[in-house]
């Protein structure tokens, strides 16, 4: 995969994470996810990309944001949020971190409501079934 877009050298992809294999997901409810996104025909990639977002005194990338699924035909990437809301706001301040850092690249930040929205919507349970 190409990047979305240009990232200049300071904001270099992180060297040592390698891509999560399509099988694996760090979250029952992000294979559910898969499953929605393959049921509407959209080409997706999981975790194709970590962004920096720290770096030590070196320039090395200390701490990134790996959204967790890349739609390339749409140049959009997803983040499924789902924790409860006590983690949420760890999480928010990453988004909002990457937003300021990468302004160029398009984020949808599905929250726990929405994804339990689409679950309905589609007969697929619970999130709590997911979770188990």
């Amino acid at each position: 995969m190409t990047d979305p877009s240009p990232i200049d050298a300071s904001r270099r992809r992180h060297p040592s994470i390698e891509p999560v294999p399509p099988d694996q997901f760090a979250h029952p409810s992000e294979k559910a996810f898969a499953r929605l996104l393959n049921l509407y025909g959209f080409a997706w990639s999981y975790e194709p990309v970590e962004f920096p977002l720290e770096w030590n005194e070196l320039g090395e990338p200390v701490r990134g944001f790996r959204p967790d699924f890349y739609l390339p035909e749409r140049r959009l990437f997803i983040e499924l949020t789902v924790l409860e809301q006590r983690l949420v706001t760890k999480k928010n301040q990453k988004v909002r971190k990457f937003r300021a850092l990468y302004p160029e690249v398009q984020l949808l930040v599905v929250y726990q409501r929405d994804f339990v929205a689409l679950l309905e919507q589609h007969g697929l349970g619970t999130l709590a079934s997911f979770a188990a």
